[in-house]
């Protein structure tokens, strides 16, 4: 009889406990992605986040103005995400304001700005990869010289040394390339994903970016910028086997062509880590991205941008197994400059073959996008007093 009345007591305090109240939803987290540039008429899209990783995103409800007199409100997905576009009507400057709500009234904000230009207006793009390292100053100055040109900033792996961890990124990227964080598009690379220590998740680069590096674990993505359309892949699979790694090369390729079917824009550019060719004597020329290549060549792509190579290469138009194609083939940029220390080039490649030029120098490169050509220019950080190296030219898209 004493075990029935105690079997009793205990259910009754089980089912007491479980007959309280939830727990109410923590206050919003509020992410609107980065600064946007379009022409009027021409939709832009935000994907962002109301609500913590792993919360019920049911609890929040937003509200976002884009700087018109317009706005969107609704609710949040199940995984606190929002999706919402608007077309602008006129030529100007737009402040959009995203509040993300809990049930509980608790509320948050975040701003991005829209700059909408006339129809054809040439676009920059600069940056460069292999970039934070704490206790050198080459990331700062590179970070400097970016600061003074307008435009759309972006990274190529290997943001912040050693690991890329929150810290990492606090103390070795934050304080110089963090300065136009709201104006860059991230590619991770192998150190985002610290292969030496088997970390699968890139927590450091994600919570970094927030949703301008896309969605975890891949961080795969595309956008437009003028006529050109632009995408970002992950190219750190080659450590997925040993790492257990969810980042699926064949499930990227599946998102590529698909993406490039959905937009056949004049011209094309893409970009990630891992260089398919390269003169550098540190890392070299990578076979295993020649699937990418091979499905942006099918689509006429133009132009692709690589780090890892601590220094900076430029290819003659190629198709995906290097053989030389002024007519469809895609030029390559290494440009692995971003302040990360020096890798040396072999001397008997660097302007032999489809290789054009080369130089062990910290930088950036300068894209400027037309509607049916691109102009580059290679920046070097130290004065010509101490290097005289320069690279510029200007090409056509397919």
């Amino acid at each position: 009889m004493l075990a029935v009345v105690a079997t009793v007591a205990v259910w009754a305090a089980t089912c007491k406990a479980s007959d309280g109240p939830p727990p109410p939803p923590p206050a919003p987290s509020v992410d609107v992605g980065v600064d946007m540039r379009t022409s009027p008429g021409t939709a832009v899209s935000v994907t962002a986040r109301v609500a913590p990783r792993g919360a019920n995103g049911s609890s929040y409800r937003w509200t976002l103005t884009w700087g018109d007199g317009s706005a969107d409100s609704g609710s949040a997905g199940s995984d606190g995400m929002i999706s919402t576009s608007h077309a602008y009507a006129a030529v100007g400057q737009y402040a959009v304001s995203l509040t993300g709500r809990a049930s509980t009234g608790a509320t948050a904000n975040d701003t991005a700005t829209v700059i909408v230009e006339p129809a054809g207006t040439p676009q920059v793009l600069i940056g460069a990869g292999d970039i934070g390292a704490c206790g050198l100053p080459h990331s700062q100055r590179v970070a400097a010289l970016i600061d003074t040109i307008p435009g759309t900033v972006f990274t190529l792996g290997d943001n912040a040394y050693p690991n890329a961890t929150a810290t990492d990124y606090a103390n070795c990227y934050a304080p110089t390339w963090g300065s136009f964080k709201k104006r860059t598009h991230p590619t991770s690379g192998n150190h985002e994903f610290q292969e030496y220590h088997h970390d699968t998740t890139a927590d450091g680069y994600f919570a970094y970016f927030g949703v301008a590096a896309g969605t975890q674990p891949m961080g795969i993505y595309s956008y437009g910028l003028g006529s050109w359309h632009i995408i970002v892949l992950n190219s750190s699979f080659e450590e997925s086997v040993a790492a257990g790694r969810a980042l699926s090369r064949d499930k990227q390729l599946d998102w590529l062509r698909k993406d490039l079917a959905a937009h056949p824009a004049p011209c094309t550019l893409a970009m990630w880590h891992h260089p398919r060719f390269s003169s550098g004597t540190a890392h070299g020329s990578d076979t295993l991205q020649q699937p990418f290549w091979q499905a942006l060549y099918d689509a006429n792509a133009d132009v692709i941008l690589v780090g890892h190579e601590h220094n900076y290469e430029r290819f003659a138009p190629q198709k995906p197994d290097g053989t030389l194609d002024r007519a469809r083939g895609i030029r390559e940029f290494v440009a692995g400059t971003g302040g990360g220390g020096y890798d040396s080039l072999d001397a008997a490649k660097v302007g032999v073959g489809n290789s054009e030029v080369g130089a062990m120098e910290h930088g950036a490169l300068k894209l400027t996008l037309f509607a049916d050509s691109y102009h580059w220019e290679f920046l070097e950080t130290l004065p010509p007093v101490h290097h005289e190296f320069h690279d510029s030219g200007t090409a056509s898209c397919h």
